[in-house]
């Protein structure tokens, strides 16, 4: 017989498209107003100094600076002690 078995089929074979999140400015490096510093989902990044944190967990630069990053104790509801990342700009003037 000139046939071939049938396959089986499969359940798998689908991708979603990159969202692109992570670090965008380092630090030592500068950023203008309204550079994106981090694209984040959830916060595991926190806003310090001239940064501010959009609808969708972004962290941008508020005033033209260099870009430096920081940890700090931070005690959550729940009465434990975290070290949180604070994204910071720091203004050059």
């Amino acid at each position: 017989m000139a046939h071939k078995k049938a396959g089986g089929s499969s359940r798998n074979g689908r991708d979603s498209v990159a969202k692109r999140r992570g670090v965008k400015l380092y630090e030592g490096e500068t950023a203008r107003a309204g550079n994106i510093i981090i694209r984040q989902k959830g916060t595991n990044y926190f806003p310090g100094e001239h940064v501010a944190m959009g609808k969708d967990f972004t962290l941008f630069a508020m005033e033209d600076g260099v870009v430096y990053y920081k940890q700090k104790k931070q005690k959550k509801f729940n009465g434990r002690v975290y070290k949180d990342t604070f994204a910071c700009v720091k203004v050059v003037a």
